[in-house]
């Protein structure tokens, strides 16, 4: 059973707000989000451009761009190697668009998942080779390519890496020696070397420091270079990268692009989806417009997807992104299957592993890396996905927040021909047997039963019946939402059941109607599983209560809640609605 828990981290709320002009609930909600003193919390609420950090502080940032801007000033043919997923297909365009407008002889490259793995690797190394390339730049990959770039340094290339995920490393007797590529110029902000102030950017975001640079030095006004940030927003939060400080800043710029976009591949795309621009938010691009970028790059090709925003044509935008939605579509379903596939193996054998290691041959190795996620969600465990890949076993992981993933794989490094990662995922390749890896990775995890509980935090207790439609409006303030400045969340407990309602044209919204200690009467909905709470309320209190909530009777149903509220509009009047999310 999952375990709710308050945060209670102190401050002098009334003084906050009074200081910047909010209700002492929103004061306390920054705080619980760790943003800590007057600039900071000016800063969370008011950032705009102005705030962003210099690009010249990112270490061999002046480095690489003065090796490009000459590449780009003789002529040199220089390939982009990005990545298939949401960040590379945005990192990609960035770069491809910055060095064109600045006059570059530049092409793409994205890896096939399939056929060549993630990042950059000798098949495109020497594809660009005999086409003629003098220079490669990577983004959104490259910092771990260690001998990849070598290769491309023995052919005489000039190569120049932009990325943002883990610098690699290997342990000896207890002290991490941290690897460098023969590349000519590295850019990732964890470099230990980089003294830039925020470490958690993407790869787009990099790239996009780039671009200022590039524009700088061929006396391009920047402020051109500003155009990007709606792709940058796109890739930040695709690729779940914590939403505070700078990154903060940059979705929320970017969304307000977004609003108003001239990209036709981007207009086509939020059309094909039933959406408007004005409507898109960060949860849009996280689980709407996201999730099509990257179909392209886990059934056919990412090309597909970089293709779209590069369209000079409505009608070709149009038909390109709809072949995306469909793909979406078709993943959504291959999916489920594999999820439930999943399930059943755990379920029959592997479930009291520490770290799940699930072997599906069958599934399509694009899709391991989502049904580890479910998997996760589902049992609180880190999960490995493995699938059969052209060379080999390959698979992805994604982990809990007791568990860094990347940190624990080093430890059995042996067991892979490559792997790469944050904390929180990773991807891989084995050399091992798969039994092998599952005893190795288990042997070394140190994780305790209390570190597979669900833990929810709330960030207060808070009368289902308090909030009111200007405390919601300023709410608003918080946005945007997402890893590390999630969606705030209340709860009141002891709350009468009135009236249960299950609604929706697929029967799966359950429209509630509770009354709190005090008597007063609050509208809620449940969008989860139904079924589930049905079956939950009759465990605890018989059937015979649920169905006479069911039918609007008196019951002795009581519910405990964590609720978000919001404002629901209807014949043109303006209620307060509970959404909840967890019950008990």
């Amino acid at each position: 059973m999952e375990k709710w828990y308050e945060i209670k981290k102190g401050a002098d709320f009334q003084a906050i707000a009074e200081r910047f002009g909010i209700s002492p609930v929103t004061a306390r909600l920054i705080r619980n989000r760790g943003v800590i003193g007057d600039a900071a919390i000016d800063k969370y609420l008011n950032g705009t451009c102005r705030d962003l950090y210099d690009p010249h502080l990112l270490y061999e940032s002046e480095k690489l761009v003065c090796i490009l801007s000459e590449k780009i000033r003789q002529g040199r043919p220089i390939r982009i190697i990005g990545d298939y997923d949401i960040d590379g297909v945005m990192s990609t365009y960035i770069l491809y668009q910055g060095i064109t407008r600045c006059g570059g002889s530049v092409s793409c490259a994205i890896p096939d998942r399939m056929r060549d793995g993630y990042g950059i690797n000798e098949h495109l190394i020497d594809a660009a080779y005999e086409e003629g390339m003098d220079t490669i730049i990577t983004c959104d990959n490259g910092i771990a390519a260690i001998n990849e770039i070598a290769h491309a340094k023995e052919l005489g290339m000039t190569v120049l890496v932009t990325d943002h995920h883990e610098i690699p490393y290997v342990e000896e007797q207890g002290v991490r020696r941290y690897l460098r590529s023969a590349a000519d110029a590295i850019v990732n902000p964890k470099q230990q070397e980089c003294s830039y102030p925020y470490k958690g950017l993407c790869g787009a975001t990099v790239a996009w420091k780039i671009i200022q640079l590039l524009y700088e030095k061929f006396c391009i006004d920047t402020e051109e270079a500003f155009a990007f940030l709606e792709f940058v927003a796109f890739a930040t939060v695709g690729d779940v990268m914590e939403l505070t400080d700078e990154n903060r800043i940059l979705v929320r710029e970017g969304l307000k692009r977004l609003h108003r976009t001239a990209n036709l591949g981007m207009r086509a795309l939020i059309l094909q989806n039933q959406l408007t621009p004005e409507q898109i938010t960060s949860y849009h691009i996280g689980f709407v417009l996201g999730p099509c970028v990257n179909a392209s790059g886990r059934l056919e090709t990412a090309k597909i997807a970089l293709n779209l925003f590069l369209q000079k044509n409505e009608i070709d935008a149009g038909k390109i992104a709809k072949e995306l939605v469909e793909l979406n579509a078709q993943r959504k379903s291959m999916t489920a299957d594999g999820v439930e596939l999943a399930k059943q193996i755990v379920d029959e054998g592997t479930a009291g592993e520490k770290v799940l290691v699930i072997y599906l041959p069958g599934v399509h190795e694009s899709l391991a890396g989502i049904i580890a996620g479910r998997i996760r969600e589902s049992y609180h465990k880190p999960v490995f996905v493995l699938t059969d890949g052209e060379e080999g076993v390959k698979g992805s992981g994604r982990s809990t927040e007791a568990y860094s993933m990347y940190d624990e794989m080093c430890k059995c490094r042996e067991c892979f021909s490559k792997f790469g990662g944050h904390p929180m995922a990773a991807g891989l390749s084995l050399c091992e047997d798969v039994a092998v890896f599952r005893g190795k990775i288990n042997a070394c995890c140190e994780l305790t039963e209390e570190d597979f509980i669900p833990k929810i935090r709330i960030d207060m207790a808070m009368p289902a019946a308090y909030p009111t439609i200007g405390l919601i409006r300023e709410l608003a303030r918080l946005e945007p939402f997402g890893n590390g400045n999630s969606k705030p969340q209340f709860a009141d407990r002891e709350l009468a059941l009135l009236r249960a309602s299950v609604v929706g044209r697929n029967q799966n919204v359950l429209k509630l109607s509770l009354m709190t200690a005090a008597g007063e009467h609050v509208s809620a909905v449940y969008f989860g599983d139904v079924e589930a709470w049905k079956q939950y309320y009759s465990e605890k209190y018989g059937q015979t209560e649920v169905d006479a909530a069911l039918r609007g009777r008196a019951n002795a149903i009581r519910m405990s809640v964590i609720y978000y509220p919001e404002i629901n509009v209807y014949q043109g009047m303006e209620s307060v609605q509970l959404i909840i999310r967890n019950y008990k």
